[in-house]
């Protein structure tokens, strides 16, 4: 076997052992009850999702369980400790949860329509075990960004977004307002899966703002996990451009 080959025969089988670690970190409950919920162990912690299924961020989807790990991994490198932490598109819960668990002031943003379990979720996983209180608060992307996350008042170390790019009509919206968000010194840890074209078009898009990297990819999972800090440059002039058609 050519060593090339080699190269991707050990790079698919770390792939696969790491997804399987992963996924491990998911159960299922043993009882049957009247409310859908999963079971995840992060941070030494028994945490309940309560899901919806007829709704797509109700749902934990594999690129949370991917963020939660990889929190959970490199707290050296990505301390969250006392950070001022924004999750958006926070859906269930979950990734919030776990960045409270670890010890960051989270503000967990999502449609007006998913507040309710979101709160849900985390007031009941994070209720006297978090050393700062997450709060839940609404973020329709693109709108009233300035009166409800005015510029003067972000300061947020870190963004969170798992899973945020699939079929919606609202990726110029959604880039602006990672844009918003960002200060000079934000880091954002996105995990994305890739589905279609378009996803791939929105990465070549937030490129022209934001430096990014790709830190951790996941073939079996089509997956990847990227690290970007907003570019310092003229954004407005970037973002009249437009995501096309």
């Amino acid at each position: 076997m050519d060593p090339e080959a080699q190269k991707e025969n050990r790079e698919d089988s770390a792939d696969k052992k790491v997804v399987v670690e992963i996924m491990a970190r998911c159960f299922i409950p043993a009882l049957i009850t009247t409310t859908s919920w999963e079971g995840f162990h992060f941070v030494g912690h028994d945490i309940r999702i309560t899901e919806a299924t007829d709704c797509y961020g109700a749902v934990v989807w594999p690129s949370a369980l991917v963020l939660c790990y990889f929190l959970e991994t490199n707290v050296k490198q990505y301390n969250m400790v006392d950070k001022n932490v924004i999750e958006i598109g926070a859906g269930t819960g979950l990734v919030s949860i776990v960045a409270s668990l670890l010890g960051a002031y989270v503000t967990a943003t999502d449609l007006p329509e998913l507040l309710g379990n979101l709160q849900y979720n985390i007031s009941r996983n994070t209720k006297m075990k978090c050393k700062h209180l997450p709060q839940v608060k609404e973020l329709s992307w693109g709108v009233a960004l300035d009166k409800n996350f005015p510029r003067s008042s972000n300061n947020f170390d870190y963004i969170l977004a798992a899973d945020v790019v699939y079929a919606h009509p609202f990726l110029e919206e959604l880039l602006i307002t990672f844009d918003h968000l960002c200060t000079e010194t934000t880091v954002i840890l996105w995990v994305m899966k890739f589905r279609l074209e378009k996803e791939n078009r929105f990465v070549d898009r937030f490129k022209e703002l934001f430096d990014l990297e790709e830190i951790s990819s996941f073939p079996s999972l089509n997956i990847k996990l990227y690290k970007a800090m907003k570019k310092i440059r003229g954004m407005h002039d970037v973002l009249k451009g437009g995501l096309g058609k």
